[in-house]
């Protein structure tokens, strides 16, 4: 098992972007957008007080020590949903552009680039202070083949040959729906997603809806009250 130890406090600049990045653009809501949540996870700079802590995800190939600190998704814990995800997804492919939708402090974003090495990874979040703790643990595991960003800086002619995502369930509905629609249009050809939703969070009617838009989807797995959704391109024709 790969084991990469994460200090206490690492320094220093934030992780090199690829060259593929967009150019600096005006900031939106582009990863995000709900005028019915007050600050959460999902706030792009977050007011609560930073106070750093750790969290171990351990997996049967991996062991990663994460920092994490306040205002961002999970901070106490790796949540179950992402556990469950990265324990039954099939391998990512080998190369090409891997995508983490909602990357947090990155678990599932530094998995896939440890899984392919040879492949770009990009974790895209709203919140500033996730993607800068983001950066700080990919330095740390050793992981160069990662990119952490606001969905403004990634190049929107970018195709992805991999998904994975614990999306923000309770941005509401709307804002889901607007999420997925725009970031499952950019899966390459023969390129898939995996999502982890909680069964009592509306995993299913989320499939029937995922369906219901031309992206055939189907239940991968089912654990703990989580269901993962395979989700395949819209069919071109």
């Amino acid at each position: 098992m790969r084991h990469i130890a994460m200090m206490r406090r690492a320094g220093g600049e934030c992780h090199p972007g690829s060259p593929r990045a967009a150019p600096e653009a005006t900031p939106s809501r582009t990863l995000v957008r709900s005028a019915d949540v007050g600050e959460h996870y999902f706030a792009r700079q977050p007011q609560t007080d930073s106070r750093p802590g750790t969290v171990d995800l351990v997996l049967p190939d991996l062991h990663l020590r994460l920092a994490t600190d306040r205002g961002m998704f999970s901070p106490d814990r790796v949540d179950l949903g992402t556990r469950v995800l990265l324990e039954t997804v099939p391998p990512p492919p080998p190369d090409g552009d891997l995508l983490d939708l909602g990357c947090g402090y990155g678990p599932i974003a530094l998995t896939m680039a440890s899984r392919s090495p040879q492949a770009i990874v990009w974790g895209v979040d709203v919140n500033e202070r996730a993607l800068t703790v983001a950066e700080r643990n990919a330095q740390t595991a050793g992981l160069d083949n990662v990119r952490f960003g606001l969905a403004d800086r990634i190049d929107p002619a970018l195709r992805f040959a991999a998904i994975w995502s614990n999306p923000p369930i309770r941005i509401g509905k709307q804002a889901l729906h607007a999420l997925l629609q725009t970031w499952l249009a950019r899966l390459a050809p023969g390129g898939r997603a995996h999502l982890v939703v909680q069964k009592n969070l509306g995993s299913d009617s989320l499939q029937r809806w995922l369906n219901d838009q031309g992206h055939p989807a189907e239940r991968l797995a089912s654990r703990a009250g989580y269901r993962v959704l395979a989700v395949d391109p819209k069919d071109p024709s």
